[in-house]
């Protein structure tokens, strides 16, 4: 298949323009469409670039036989419902992180998905990068793994709005977001696409206002190894992520986007003075811009004529929100997502 694929867009925000930028690089993607609910934004965004195709309804946009993907990019309480509507009119669908509201609403696209013959890919870009290749590629340096440990703690602008009384998006419960599905879901789907689903979870955060969380720490129980994760939208972290081993470590600079992996060896036992270890530097060059590697996944798929993508995968999509689901259970967020159904 040497054609273009032609993506219409759902979502007018900074999110759409990263992805745009990085898809560009594929020579095999084409921006033909745009949705958008005002006229004026979609308008706006169509000029902007250079965009053949306007909408202002979804349906008229999935309906289009000129059309082979979409991107949604919207709320996150639209998800589901969203791209259930494209999968059924035959369009593959590329949808932002988190897939959906929850658990229910995730099953139900992956079902839309084998039902209507479309492929349906989570965005969730850094375990699609090269250095999270270089991670799983020298995973068993380590040796056995006894921890995991992650933290995605960033201070939100919108939280000085919050405290000034202004509710912005990103801290409504009815748009299913907080600090768990913004970014703390960064620090979940690495884990379980290395180690799979926890036997165990313990959750604590702290509740907003509005009824969402601003942070949130969760312990994990697997066999042999215990995981650790933190995130906030109400407070800063530098730490690092790390897989603690038996025979060494492996440390990512930063979860949500991977710059840099180092292995360390364990320090050998040794009689009298003790060389020190040396870390090794086991970052793979990263050519293209990060969001052009999970486009060319998804576009790969659709080429095959493959449901589901091996790393972000309809399984680890689906327990990654089984996960996020007790961990509000736990913490006591609900959306009004959950109440459907």
């Amino acid at each position: 298949m040497n054609r273009k694929v032609r993506f219409g867009v759902v979502g007018t925000n900074f999110i759409t323009d990263w992805v745009i930028a990085g898809a560009r690089q594929d020579p095999r993607f084409e921006l033909a469409a745009v949705y958008s609910r005002t006229e004026e934004r979609a308008a706006a965004f169509a000029e902007k670039y250079h965009i053949p195709m306007k909408f202002t309804s979804l349906e008229e946009m999935a309906c289009r036989d000129d059309l082979d993907a979409i991107y949604i990019a919207s709320p996150n309480c639209c998800h589901a419902e969203q791209s259930i509507l494209c999968m059924s009119h035959g369009k593959h669908v590329l949808c932002e992180k988190p897939l959906a509201s929850n658990a229910r609403e995730a099953r139900a696209m992956i079902e839309a998905s084998q039902r209507y013959g479309v492929a349906l890919m989570e965005a969730m870009k850094p375990t699609l990068t090269p250095n999270f290749w270089a991670v799983a590629a020298n995973l068993s340096s380590v040796g056995k793994v006894r921890r995991y440990f992650s933290c995605y703690c960033q201070y939100s602008s919108r939280y000085d709005k919050l405290k000034a009384g202004e509710v912005l998006n990103a801290f409504r419960p009815e748009l299913s977001n907080g600090a768990l599905m913004d970014i703390g879901v960064y620090t979940i789907y690495p884990m379980i696409v290395l180690f799979g689903k926890p036997q165990r979870v313990d959750a604590t955060g702290l509740l907003l206002p509005t009824g969402v969380d601003g942070q949130g720490a969760v312990n994990f129980t697997y066999e042999g190894m215990n995981a650790t994760v933190l995130y906030s939208k109400i407070a800063n972290s530098a730490l690092p992520t790390e897989i603690q081993g038996e025979e060494g470590n492996i440390t990512l600079d930063r979860i949500n986007r991977i710059g840099q992996v180092v292995f360390t060896p364990r320090q050998a036992p040794a009689m009298g003075r003790e060389e020190p270890v040396q870390p090794k530097d086991i970052s793979l060059p990263t050519v293209n811009d990060e969001y052009f590697y999970e486009v060319k996944v998804f576009i790969d798929l659709i080429e095959r004529g493959e449901r589901e993508a091996r790393i972000n995968s309809h399984t680890h999509s689906l327990q990654t929100m089984e996960v996020l689901d007790e961990i509000r259970r736990q913490v006591g967020v609900v959306y009004p997502a959950d109440k459907l159904g």
